[in-house]
This record gives C-alpha cells, sequence and structure tokens, in this order.
C-alpha cells in the first residue's frame, strides 16, 4: 500500500487532471450549442476552454469523443441524481413526480447544455444508435421500474406496457424541454414537471 505522503500526492496530481477535462466539456457544450456541433473545430473548443488544441487531445479522442463524453456524463449525473432522489420514497407517483423535476431543473439550468442534448445530439444516426444502447436504457430503466412497482402495488392499470409507458413520459419531458429551449417566452422549465406527471397519471390511472 502507498504511503499516506504518496496518496496525497496522487491526489493532488489527479484533480488538476479533472478540473481540465470540465473545463474542455464545458467548452465543448458552449461551442456546439453557439454555433452547431458539425460547423464547430477542436480549436473552437481549445479557445474557450483556455488550453491548447493539443492539450484537447490528451483527454478526447476527437470532436465526435467530445460530444460522446457530454451526453455520456449527463446520463450518469442524472441517473446518479434519480437514484438519490428516489431512495426511500415508495409512493409511484412521488416517483414520478422528483423523475420529472430533476430532469427539467437539469437542462432548465443550462440551457447551452439543452440545446446540446437537445438538437446537436440527434442531427446524426450514428449518434443516436450509440446513445440508444447505452446510458438511455438505464434511465429508460428507472422510469420503467417506477411505472411497474406502481402497477404491483394498484396505482397504475395494468393493461398498458411499463415499458411503452416509461418511454412516453421520457417523450413528454424530452418534447416539453425542447418546447423550452425553442421558446421566446421566459418561464421555468421544472415548473412543467406536474403537468406533465399529470398528464400521464391522467392515462394510467384507474
Amino acid at each position: 500500500m502507498p504511503a499516506p505522503s504518496a496518496r496525497r500526492l496522487s491526489a493532488v496530481k489527479a484533480a488538476p487532471v479533472a478540473d481540465k477535462r470540465d473545463a474542455i466539456l464545458r467548452a465543448a457544450i458552449k461551442v456546439f450549442a453557439r454555433s452547431g456541433f458539425f460547423q464547430s473545430q477542436v480549436a473552437d473548443v481549445a479557445r474557450v476552454a483556455g488550453v491548447a488544441a493539443g492539450t484537447v487531445y490528451l483527454y478526447f479522442r476527437s470532436k465526435d469523443d467530445l460530444l460522446v463524453s457530454i451526453f455520456d456524463r449527463t446520463m450518469k449525473d442524472a441517473i446518479a441524481e434519480g437514484r438519490a432522489a428516489l431512495a426511500g420514497v415508495t409512493d409511484p407517483v412521488d416517483r414520478l413526480r422528483r423523475m420529472a423535476r430533476l430532469h427539467l431543473d437539469r437542462l432548465g439550468r443550462d440551457r447551452d447544455l439543452a440545446v446540446v442534448v437537445q438538437v446537436e445530439l440527434r442531427q446524426s444516426i450514428k449518434f443516436m444508435e450509440r446513445f440508444s444502447s447505452t446510458h438511455l436504457q438505464d434511465y429508460l430503466n428507472l422510469i420503467r421500474r417506477t411505472i411497474a412497482d406502481g402497477q404491483a402495488a394498484g396505482a397504475f392499470r395494468t393493461d398498458v406496457s411499463a415499458n411503452t409507458a416509461a418511454k412516453v413520459f421520457f417523450g413528454a419531458l424530452d418534447e416539453t424541454a425542447t418546447n423550452w429551449m425553442l421558446s421566446r417566452r421566459k418561464y421555468s422549465l421544472s415548473g412543467e414537471a406536474d403537468n406533465v406527471v399529470d398528464l400521464l397519471i391522467g392515462g394510467l390511472g384507474r
């Protein structure tokens, strides 16, 4: 086992690496949102991040890898936050409300991230196929399990597929976020969460 001083030195060295990688990702979100993914260059991201273009390649293989990493980090954070928010909550409707608020609040706090997730990620079949088979499935499973638990408890009708209902729920949140992003009207995106849940419950309720 490394000596305590060696472990401390390792932690000190690791922190700047994580900080620089995060700074590059944040810069990529801003550049892709403002200029569009296909019109952007790695050099643009480096300039906004305040690093040399070669430094970006120390952390990411390509511009595509930057976009993939943005999605991966966003979905990992969403899944972790969702699991934490649902811990100890048994009421299925309350669980759905918490998930809806988290989903919309995350995008509502960062319009650039919303643009990248809602628009830029969807302009390539290659990206969409990859995303649909990775963390998005884990995220949908959180929703599906909540709905299935509600069906088992008798709170939701059982003649509707929990898998289909989860996709409908995600689709409603997704479209709500897109409308907010495109709207010229200023309003709270997370404030729309209850409307989405109420609409779903109205279709699932007995």
